[in-house]
């Protein structure tokens, strides 16, 4: 793919996206990133030609790229009457705009643009969008909504249309650090306008309300972060409606503090009339961060679902609907959260960057084989408590008999009893979570203590059951184990180092892998051993993986009182000269995510639980101190139970958050 965008450092949202999209476009499909067209460019080199066209004079060159060289167009909104303009007027070549105008909108605006703004008498009519000379060279058309799909279709376009949703950044901020730049405490309600600040955003219009809101709620305060429009007096608003006591404009600034600012709000306005139905990253991004916003009902705002975010008419009760809606978000934080956290899952699941690019890639090959298609729709990463998929849950089985069947395999003389009794909590879950086996299925259990390895055969139906364990590479031993019910169960166990051996199994031969209570100890390479489980794991099958929750309400009232946070950090004692493993580094259920993305799986399940015992009340105080923080309570378990679905080889062999 030829790929046509301004990047950053660029100021321009479309620079931001491009960038976005790019990293997980490229690895699906070979792409060359061009921010200047060469005098020996070839299009026949690829099988797509793709122009990020926006309207502004960034994209000068994308436009004229594509008049010679007509390509698959990346519409983000239904005007580029500023693009024309900047690339003709601006060069002083007035013949090619008076051409544009009579393209775009017909002989009278010509006659029009010809008398009166050709003379300056008057400036352009910018109201009118002028997409027919971009339409004109465009092999296909990607868009972000619907509103903008219309449009185009108005304006006789008759080739494939693909709507991808804009991309979007699910970010983490410190919220707290961002306020205490602001001078604000936890609690005081902070609403956010955020971008480049022009007029048609309904700053006016916002700045009255944010005014009547300040009468019932007088503690609640505004920022306005980003550059103001020359036609924006901001400074004089604020002083005139003495606003400079509770509201304050923060110019341009670096995207990290941009995000940081987000990251302070309570609440996110994002208003706009009139529209060409363009989309906002920005929004999105505070979509994304789990803020509650309020929007504008119009265009491709009003495409997003009303669970989401507020959506305000632009007509003559537009400031009535902003006060009752600011209103009801800061006397009611809880439903500010609520709408807030439906956003991020929305966000998460419909317009992550790896849905985009799959999308991409699949309509650009479409189009390239000229074939019609549908846009793909994208994969869904659920975080629910179940695997996704026909394979993706065990059959329900009864608590007490499972607990009383592992517990049988247990022999009391050596201590395993003990530490099987104590742990069932975790071993139940874990085969809960297991996906069913069948006659042609193979598993793997990786640190196999036979202590749920009979009930991968008996109870989960796998036809071949393996086990591996820390040795010397090559080395395999038969073993077996009786319950006290006289049951027998034996299978080959393979030795090797886990983080160096290449595993001793063919590529894709397992169905499922289980890698229970290893990962914490492991000291030197985990996506080594990550890579080689992806390896021998069939397409589609699955990574079963449990470990220590570091961020969970026990290790959090631990660092607070002073004690390791850590479930097991101390050293281990040696026995006979011999020293187990101890736990090297516990994560967190993000980290564990990310590992398991980073590995090449699809997360289909992610949650913490109980892992040796139930939840101590003693703990509420944390998850009080979280709510008052307005920090996440979930995922706060003293165990994690993840299941990775095998989607792609392995993505990054050493991401930069895990390896130094």
């Amino acid at each position: 793919m030829a790929f046509f965008s301004p990047l950053p450092p660029v100021k321009s949202g479309i620079a931001d996206y491009a960038a976005a999209v790019l990293n997980p476009l490229a690895r699906v499909v070979h792409v060359d990133t061009f921010e200047s067209l060469p005098a020996n460019f070839d299009p026949a080199v690829y099988d797509a030609v793709v122009y990020q066209v926006g309207n502004n004079p960034h994209h000068i060159f994308v436009f004229d790229a594509l008049r010679k060289h007509p390509g698959v167009v990346v519409l983000h909104e239904a005007n580029l009457h500023h693009l024309i303009a900047e690339a003709t007027i601006r060069r002083g070549d007035w013949d090619a705009y008076l051409e544009e105008v009579e393209t775009g909108a017909g002989g009278d605006a010509r006659e029009f643009a010809l008398q009166h703004v050709r003379t300056l008498e008057r400036g352009p009519q910018y109201e009118l969008p002028l997409l027919r000379n971009v339409l004109k060279h465009a092999r296909a058309l990607i868009v972000h909504s619907e509103a903008v799909a219309e449009v185009v279709r108005e304006h006789g376009f008759r080739g494939p249309i693909a709507k991808i949703p804009h991309g979007s950044w699910v970010v983490d901020a410190d919220r707290m650090a961002y306020r205490a730049r602001l001078g604000l405490d936890e609690r005081t309600p902070l609403i956010g306008i955020f971008g480049f600040l022009k007029p048609y955003k309904r700053i006016a219009e916002s700045l009255r309300a944010f005014r009547r809101l300040i009468r019932v709620v007088p503690e609640v305060r505004l920022i306005l972060v980003g550059e103001a429009h020359p036609e924006l007096p901001l400074d004089s608003m604020l002083h005139s409606m003495n606003l400079t006591g509770h509201a304050r404009h923060i110019d341009f600034v670096p995207i990290e503090d941009f995000n940081g600012y987000i990251a302070a709000c309570d609440i996110v306005l994002n208003l706009r009339y009139p529209t060409v139905g363009e989309s906002s990253g920005t929004l999105l991004r505070a979509l994304g961060m789990g803020k509650a916003a309020i929007v504008s009902d119009v265009g491709s705002f009003r495409e997003y679902p009303d669970e989401i975010c507020l959506k305000s008419p632009v007509d003559a009760s537009e400031e009535d609907h902003l006060f009752e809606f600011l209103n009801l978000l800061v006397s009611r934080p809880e439903v500010a959260r609520e709408l807030g956290a439906r956003a991020r899952e929305w966000v998460a699941k419909e317009c992550s960057w790896e849905n985009v690019a799959g999308r991409y890639a699949d309509f650009l090959k479409a189009v390239a084989e000229d074939r019609a298609c549908e846009p793909v729709k994208a994969a869904v990463a659920a975080t629910s408590s179940k695997p996704q998929g026909e394979e993706a849950s065990a059959p329900p089985v009864e608590a007490e008999p499972v607990a009383e069947y592992i517990a049988s395999f247990a022999a009391a003389e050596d201590g395993s009893r003990s530490y099987v009794e104590s742990h069932l909590t975790r071993l139940e879950r874990t085969l809960a979570i297991t996906p069913p086996g069948g006659p042609d299925k193979r598993v793997l259990e990786m640190g196999a203590y036979f202590q749920i390895t009979p009930a991968l055969e008996t109870r989960l139906g796998y036809a071949e059951v393996r086990g591996c364990y820390y040795g010397k590479a090559g080395e395999q031993h038969r073993r077996s184990v009786a319950s006290e019910n006289g049951e027998t169960f034996e299978c080959t166990v393979d030795l090797f180092d886990a983080e160096k051996d290449r595993f001793p199994y063919a590529d894709a031969y397992f169905d499922t892998v289980l890698c229970c209570e290893l990962l914490e100890h492991l000291t030197a390479d985990p996506l080594f051993m990550l890579g080689e489980i992806n390896r021998i794991l069939k397409p589609g099958g699955h990574l079963v993986l449990t470990t220590p929750n570091l961020a969970s309400l026990r290790s959090i009232a631990g660092i607070l009182q002073g004690y390791h946070p850590q479930l097991f950090s101390a050293y281990i004692r040696p026995r006979n000269g011999v020293v187990d493993a101890r736990h090297a580094r516990e994560y967190t259920p993000k980290e564990l995510g990310r590992l398991l993305e980073d590995a090449g799986f699809e997360v289909t399940l992610l949650e913490t639980g109980a892992f040796r015992e139930e939840p101590k009340p003693e703990f509420a105080w944390v998850e009080h101190l979280l709510e008052r923080y307005l920090l996440s309570t979930e995922l706060r378990g003293d165990g994690i139970y993840a299941v990775g679905r095998k989607v792609r080889p392995v993505r990054e062999r050493y991401p930069e958050w895990l390896y130094s």
